[in-house]
């Protein structure tokens, strides 16, 4: 992931260098959107000589940046409700979508061939599986040879729109976890070893025998991490695929959602992914700097209209066009330029 943070930064350098009349664009918050949005800010500089300057933090981190207007914008996969909107003076708006999956480090286990269900799945974080062995497991996964091992099990050790979204759907497949957990982008966790960041889960899931973790589905392909597979609420098992998240995605009401406030995971139909989720940007409505906010629609502007491409070269799910007519009515609308 590095090499996308240098991409990112490289981004800003140059912008600054070749285009010194153009507002610096700088942003931060959610890691489920960085691979996306390294791959727009690249393509973007190119097109125009203008960067960006992107922290991949955590959501919690770039709720709090926006907040506190050190950043042009902020970004997060837990999205404010519309009270906190208005008394922050923010707009929030989805960028795009993606999903959320379960990796392991098994030896002999391959991606996707595992299964698991939310229940057996908030077992294990809640401590009451401890190991790759157990009746709830095998029950699943019959046909693999499971071993006798312990669990290790990994999670976020920061404010993550991931954690969130994991922990609402853990909420709603498992009332154990409802009443003892919750949901929350932080959570006090039962059990686990805290990794930062996307990038953290994924590198300590890599590197640890028997280990379990959750993170944004392009970190488990750019990684070559093992992913499994999910049943969902119509009690189906189903594979990470975009067919599977565009399922799930289907179902959103974003016109009728207040600060288009939305949810996806635990969506209805056969074949939707249970942990699908929409990642939100954050603006305020009245910007200290209007150049750099006008920059920054600039730039979402344009990664509507041209990053559709590479979001779903990443497996990500490009807002509906409906959706994105909506979005730029709101800009219209809420922000001040």
């Amino acid at each position: 992931m590095n090499f996308l943070k240098t991409i990112v930064a490289a981004g800003l350098v140059a912008a600054s260098a070749t285009a010194a009349f153009a507002a610096d664009i700088t942003g931060a918050g959610a890691t489920f959107p960085f691979p996306i949005y390294s791959k727009w800010a690249d393509a973007y500089k190119k097109e125009t000589g203008n960067g960006l300057n992107y922290q991949s933090i955590g959501s919690g981190g770039g709720i709090k940046q926006i907040q506190a207007k050190t950043v042009t914008f902020g970004a997060s996969d837990a999205p404010l409700k519309a009270e906190q909107l208005e008394k922050d003076g923010l707009v929030q708006w989805p960028m795009v979508m993606g999903a959320i999956v379960p990796v392991v480090n098994i030896e002999g286990v391959k991606p996707g061939e595992m299964v698991f269900d939310g229940e057996t799945l908030a077992s294990i974080y809640l401590g009451k599986i401890t190991k790759w062995d157990d009746a709830a497991i095998k029950k699943l996964n019959p046909n693999l040879k499971l071993p006798s091992e312990a669990i290790t099990v990994v999670r976020r050790s920061d404010g993550s729109g991931t954690t969130f979204n994991f922990t609402n759907y853990l909420a709603k497949a498992s009332a154990d976890w409802k009443s003892k957990v919750g949901e929350g982008t932080a959570v006090e966790w039962p059990v686990g070893v805290g990794a930062k960041g996307n990038e953290g889960v994924s590198g300590n899931i890599g590197q640890t025998k028997n280990s379990i973790g959750y993170v944004e589905y392009a970190y488990a392909k750019q990684n070559k991490l093992t992913y499994t597979g999910l049943v969902n609420k119509a009690g189906k098992p189903v594979q990470p695929t975009v067919e599977a998240f565009q399922a799930a995605a289907s179902n959103a009401d974003w016109a009728k959602a207040p600060g288009y406030y939305v949810i996806l995971t635990d969506q209805p139909g056969e074949k939707s992914w249970p942990i699908t989720a929409a990642t939100f940007i954050l603006m305020h409505k009245e910007a200290t700097d209007k150049a750099a906010s006008q920059e920054a629609i600039k730039f979402f502007r344009w990664a509507f209209k041209n990053g559709g491409k590479a979001a779903e070269e990443l497996d990500y799910i490009p807002m509906p066009a409906g959706v994105v007519t909506l979005i730029e009515k709101t800009w219209a609308a809420e922000i001040k330029s």
